[in-house]
């Protein structure tokens, strides 16, 4: 007999993490429970929520549990709890103290030009540049934690790009749907940029299972994947997606030319070069796609969404910025950045 659509659990799927908090044990907890069993006392109250760390491990965590049900779910929850109607009250709150925080921490600039024009200058103080440490002096360990990290968005790359495709029309759903045609191997499977990546993991040693290694990323990394999927849930915040969307593949090409080096330099394997390899010359043609059909399309049609698009831009900046630090802080100390080793 075949079980009611919403009590089937799929056996696939990553196993939902161990809680690092109140808030994500209570996410945790509610998607172990079965369809409609969520006890209301269990779920955060708005206080609690508030006074969370909005960049923390138990916040980052619980927003990263409730967005994956979009994505493949996890091993063991039913598919209908990305829809409970309890978790997506939670899931807005824990929204809302992001986003706040994000527009706080970066700076209200309108200018469009002017924030693309700095992503164009590369800074000459190259201290700061993970791409730049692993090309020129990392080790291999470095290497593996970093690709071991970067998994958690690169084996679903596109996938929350996508979500603004429905949200646009003409000029700018031509661009970035021609932009995710090649992300998405242009026809081809075994071309698939997340596809690709799975070749560059096992290149290097490690498992190419979908969420492997969520249990070694702190809060660093589920921000910088968490905020793209915010954008993108959110129709509101279209400007925001094409701006994330944009400052990514403005800034790809040099610094894949870098970790195309440093795969070199590691001897990773030619998988390895090749994921970045391919980003060098794909992503040189996407940066002019993307900012005048995509952006320049969206803003000729839609001009108030300016500030939206440069909150895309920067809220990317200051994510990837301060998991920068983390990650050569750890490595320049000798420890590993990753939670757990590999």
């Amino acid at each position: 007999m075949t079980a009611p659509a919403q009590e089937r659990r799929p056996a696939t799927g990553p196993p939902l993490p161990e809680p690092r908090g109140p808030l994500s044990l209570a996410v945790l907890s509610a998607l172990r429970r079965p369809h409609g069993a969520t006890a209301g006392d269990g779920v955060p109250s708005p206080a609690a929520v508030r006074e969370a760390d909005p960049y923390g491990e138990d916040l980052q965590l619980a927003l990263y549990a409730l967005y994956e049900m979009h994505y493949r779910g996890f091993a063991g929850v039913p598919d209908s709890r990305e829809w409970d109607p309890e978790l997506l009250g939670l899931r807005a709150a824990l929204e809302a103290r992001f986003l706040e925080a994000l527009r706080a921490d970066t700076p209200p600039e309108a200018d469009v030009d002017a924030v693309f024009a700095d992503l164009l200058t590369e800074p000459a103080d190259h201290s700061g540049s993970v791409a730049y440490h692993l090309e020129h002096s990392g080790e291999r360990w470095q290497l593996r934690e970093y690709a071991a990290l970067r998994s958690l968005y690169h084996l679903k790359e596109a996938d929350p790009h996508a979500w603004v495709i429905p949200r646009l029309h003409g000029r700018p759903k031509a661009g970035m749907v021609a932009i995710e045609y090649d992300e998405f191997g242009a026809g081809r499977a075994d071309e698939v940029h997340s596809q690709l990546f799975a070749g560059l993991l096992s290149d290097l040693g490690l498992d190419t299972a979908y969420g492997r290694y969520l249990e070694a990323a702190g809060a660093e990394t589920l921000a910088t994947v968490n905020v793209i999927t915010l954008f993108g849930l959110h129709r509101e915040l279209r400007g925001a997606l094409v701006g994330h969307f944009a400052c990514v593949e403005v800034t790809s090409s040099p610094a894949s030319r870098r970790l195309a080096a440093a795969m070199r330099r590691l001897d990773a394997g030619p998988a390895a070069e090749r994921y970045y390899a391919e980003h060098v010359e794909a992503d040189a043609v996407h940066e002019q796609v993307v900012r005048r059909e995509v952006v320049g399309g969206l803003l000729a049609q839609e001009p108030h969404l300016a500030a939206d698009v440069v909150l895309g831009v920067t809220a990317t900046v200051f994510l990837e910025d301060r998991l920068g630090r983390r990650l050569l802080a750890a490595w320049r100390a000798g420890d590993t950045a990753l939670r757990k080793p590999l």
